[in-house]
């Protein structure tokens, strides 16, 4: 999630909201994702080229992940120079700290509305053939998309797996703040 968060900062999380509440598209949260994501990575579907994983594999890890929400339940999505492009537009809301020069550098300029049909597969920056993100699941991206392993890899995650939705960090004292 750098530049967003450092490797080893603590965030606080609440538990809670998401019992009241719909996660919303730019939501920092805290997850588990799927078995095997945090070392090889495995799509539960074979995707088309140049098409993000459109589903999990069954298992939930143990692991505790931090991701960005990039899209819900029916969203359209598709990645173009390591943007999310969602229902057709460039959500900024989605692409978080991915707007600035770290993206820029690792995945290029962002090319014209008019361009993205033109743009060629490439892992991990172009998947521009969209999914549809399927009911009662959530595709998650880190803010450092050149480096990140996220739901381009092993799709969109179960509202179930969600632990909750990471709202400030507390450590290190240098980093205290709001997200």
């Amino acid at each position: 999630m750098e530049p967003t968060l450092d490797i080893g900062q603590r965030v606080l999380v609440n538990r809670f909201i998401y019992h009241f509440t719909d996660p919303s598209i730019g939501d920092v949260m805290v997850f588990h994702p799927p078995v095997g994501s945090e070392s090889s990575p495995q799509c539960g579907a074979v995707p088309k080229e140049g098409e993000p994983c459109p589903k999990p594999t069954a298992g939930e890890s143990s692991e505790n992940f931090v991701k960005r929400l990039v899209a819900g339940p029916g969203d359209r999505v598709k990645i173009i120079s390591g943007r999310a492009i969602v229902n057709g537009k460039l959500n900024g809301a989605a692409n978080g700290a991915a707007e600035n020069e770290l993206v820029e550098r690792d995945c290029g300029k962002m090319p014209p509305p008019s361009e993205w049909k033109d743009v060629q597969p490439s892992v991990p920056c172009n998947f521009p053939r969209s999914i549809v993100v399927p009911p009662d699941h959530y595709f998650m991206m880190g803010d450092n998309r050149a480096n990140s392993t996220d739901s381009r890899f092993w799709g969109p995650i179960p509202r179930e797996w969600i632990i909750g939705k990471a709202f400030a960090t507390y450590w290190p004292p240098d980093r205290i703040g709001l997200l």
